[in-house]
């Protein structure tokens, strides 16, 4: 694959996303948040065999530098992904610009990384990046459905204390 049609295959998942997320602002977040958890199950399963390829050289250095680079760059997602149960009693996701800029930061910082690590191979590589995949999208979504999770029990509790009036 040519680094530019890697590049417009990353743009599109990219905007893919950003156009998911926009639009879940307004949409309600339907059952009891299980969805918010599977692109965990979709980065996983794909990332197993990668990261087991025995092509793959990377010092334990290397895995432990990508996993805590990963999770660095949750924090902002983690910070700027809140719910809020709105009038209708239903829980969205709140509408924050902030979010936008955050994930296309944490994009271009995997850009500039991949352009800078070139003296790497490409399984190596490949492995590397799903491990920082992972090192972000796991915190982020697991302490999303918690958030989600905390609004959607409180949302509970208030309407069973509504009906026992």
């Amino acid at each position: 694959m040519n680094p530019s049609s890697f590049y417009l295959i990353v743009i599109l998942i990219a905007g893919l996303v950003l156009w998911r997320r926009t639009r879940a602002m307004y949409r309600p977040i339907k059952g009891s948040g299980i969805r918010i958890l599977l692109p965990i199950l979709f980065l996983l399963l794909p990332s197993v065999p990668l990261i087991s390829n025995p092509k793959v050289h990377a010092t334990v250095l290397e895995w432990v530098c990508a996993l805590i680079l990963g999770i660095l760059l949750s924090i902002p997602l983690i910070r700027t992904t809140n719910y809020e149960l709105r009038s209708d009693q239903h829980i969205y996701a709140v509408k924050n610009k902030s979010f936008i800029i955050s994930f296309l930061i944490v994009l271009i910082i995997r850009f500039l990384l991949r352009d800078y690590l070139k003296w790497v191979d490409a399984e190596t590589k490949a492995a590397l990046f799903i491990i920082v995949a992972l090192g972000y999208i796991l915190p982020w979504r697991i302490i999303s459905f918690i958030k989600f999770r905390q609004l959607y029990k409180n949302q509970i509790q208030d309407n069973e204390n509504i009906n026992f009036r």
